[in-house]
């Protein structure tokens, strides 16, 4: 059970946090800039425990590290959610846009976003550069690939676009989504996802290794296995905002798929 408490308590941090940052989201205007605040707060809190545990590599240690980095991640999910960490563009796609200039425009509306997420990158890179515990930096890495290969994949297009998680100041952003039955990209990205997940997976469950490391290795394969499961939510019929519910209800009554 080494590695199986690691990959449930990060399957319920993956679903708990999700939630709770819906429900903020959801909630009146006049409450985001306190949510962003007390967020802001904990990003410093995260951070520094990020750099508190760099040379910890005790099981305890991994476990402080990854919801270290979860919280700092978590910071730029809801400042993207909330309407301030986006882009400089803030409407629409023009509707005749396609290819580079649709690109381009796409690029524009989540600039921000997208450095900030170097910003925080480069933050928990440095801030565990050198040292043992790197299970801050595996989990930014993990996060950030997958959520590269999620918006590559609703940007050229996908069957379900789940757009009933934006909030309503951000609904422009459902137009530079594409709904079709499929793209190139995405088998590609499911058999590097699953390739990733299995090798973790490996690491994990190999009995030469110490309880750090299988720990460490659970976490990044639960992680990828998640990262598995929302690409999945992206072709399959399967009602991914019911995982939800209860965090969407700050908006008022449940919406769900047709």
């Amino acid at each position: 059970m080494q590695h199986g408490w690691p990959a449930l308590y990060t399957l319920l941090l993956w679903w708990f946090s999700t939630g709770v940052i819906i429900y903020l989201n959801g909630l009146p205007r006049s409450t985001h800039p306190w949510t962003m605040g007390a967020a802001t707060v904990l990003l410093g809190i995260a951070l520094t425990g990020v750099a508190v545990t760099a040379a910890d590599t005790r099981v305890t240690g991994a476990y402080l590290a990854f919801t270290a980095a979860l919280t700092v991640w978590a910071w730029q999910e809801i400042g993207f959610l909330l309407g301030y960490v986006t882009g400089p563009r803030r409407h629409a796609c023009p509707p005749g846009a396609t290819g580079w200039r649709r690109a381009g425009h796409a690029v524009m509306a989540i600039l921000y976003h997208e450095l900030a997420l170097m910003v925080l990158g480069m933050a928990v890179l440095a801030l565990t550069w050198g040292q043992p515990n790197q299970v801050a930096t595996w989990t930014f890495g993990v996060l950030w690939l997958m959520r590269l290969s999620a918006k590559l994949n609703v940007f050229l297009g996908v069957r379900n676009l789940n757009e009933q998680f934006l909030p309503e100041h951000l609904r422009y952003m459902h137009s530079y989504f594409r709904q079709r039955s499929g793209n190139r990209l995405f088998p590609i990205s499911v058999i590097a996802v699953t390739g990733l997940a299995a090798a973790a997976w490996h690491g994990a469950v190999a009995g030469s290794v110490q309880a750090f490391e299988i720990t460490a290795c659970s976490f990044v394969a639960m992680l990828l296995s998640l990262a598995l499961l929302e690409h999945g939510f992206m072709m399959l019929p399967l009602p991914s905002e019911r995982l939800w519910e209860w965090g969407m209800r700050s908006r008022g009554r449940p919406r769900h798929s047709e």
